[in-house]
């Protein structure tokens, strides 16, 4: 591992230390770095995201778990550019998951704020997909606007709903009344952390009417900041790391993951262990959604 490459001011391909990168058409993933930040509420710097969690990857060892998830070929996506308006920045962020799907690659988003995973979802949405959307999140997300704009990161989730798309929330545990009871009479299915805390994951999680595709979008600050401290939002109770991966293993059962973001890390400088762990998230779920390819063959 090389600290240098790490520390350069050029963020590296993800993995790229010990992982050589792949060409777009040999690569099983995409990695997409989206440094959109436009409507934090509270602690800001996720704009710095995408750069610390490919500087941090390069800190990782290739062997993960029984395997090498990166021997199934890793793509980083140029930086979108994310300085306009939110409807043009999607635009831009669509465009490079417009590629890895037309591919047949899993394209994996680095933000930036939550509101940045609109793009892939209109994206595969266009496609006609039957696909529902697994969040792990703090925070319900389900606002319809937060300080006059429908674009926050607030209101991420209820914008997927607006389109159509089942939801299945994990780990919430921060949400507004109005969003407490939207969620109950919207039928939203979810397991919060607190369930999760007393209880553990039920043997089967998302219901079986669920879409048989998956796009799972995983909010740092669903972990407990314990783990993941630089997020702008921190709520105490969050998930460990084994719940987070229980829960991602158990969403991926007899589904396929078809796109993944993992967002609103928001680096300081003085506390790298939150990229590092940021990072460790991102090829961790390369490892899951390539074991859950392998079991659905078998």
């Amino acid at each position: 591992m090389n600290t240098e490459a790490s520390h350069s001011n050029d963020p590296p391909a993800f993995h790229s230390d010990d992982i050589p990168p792949s060409s777009p058409e040999k690569a099983a993933f995409h990695i997409v770095p989206a440094p959109w930040e436009a409507s934090v509420s509270y602690g800001g710097g996720t704009i710095g995201g995408p750069a610390a969690i490919l500087h941090a990857s390069t800190q990782l060892e290739s062997y993960l778990d029984g395997g090498i998830p990166g021997d199934s070929g890793i793509y980083t996506a140029p930086f979108v550019s994310c300085d306009s308006n939110p409807e043009v920045t999607l635009e831009r962020v669509r465009k490079p998951i417009a590629h890895a799907l037309d591919l047949g690659k899993i394209p994996l988003l680095l933000g930036g704020e939550h509101a940045v995973t609109l793009g892939p979802i209109l994206e595969i949405n266009s496609r006609d997909h039957d696909f529902g959307v697994v969040q792990f999140d703090a925070h319900a997300d389900l606002r319809d606007s937060y300080q006059g704009n429908r674009y926050s990161h607030a209101c991420i989730m209820k914008r997927i709903f607006d389109l159509g798309i089942p939801i299945f929330q994990i780990g919430v545990r921060s949400l507004s009344a109005g969003e407490a009871a939207f969620r109950e009479e919207s039928n939203i299915p979810h397991i919060d952390a607190d369930k999760i805390a007393k209880d553990g994951f039920p043997e089967t999680l998302l219901p079986a009417d669920f879409p048989p595709n998956l796009y799972i979008t995983f909010d740092v600050d669903g972990l407990d900041p314990s783990l993941v401290p630089c997020t702008g939002t921190p709520e105490p109770g969050g998930l460990s790391w084994y719940q987070a991966i229980e829960g991602l293993e158990k969403a991926m059962v007899g589904r396929t993951v078809i796109g993944a973001d993992v967002v609103e890390l928001a680096p300081n400088p003085s506390q790298h262990a939150s990229d590092f762990v940021t990072a460790k998230l991102v090829y961790k779920m390369m490892d899951l959604i390539l074991k859950s390819q392998r079991d659905s063959i078998q």
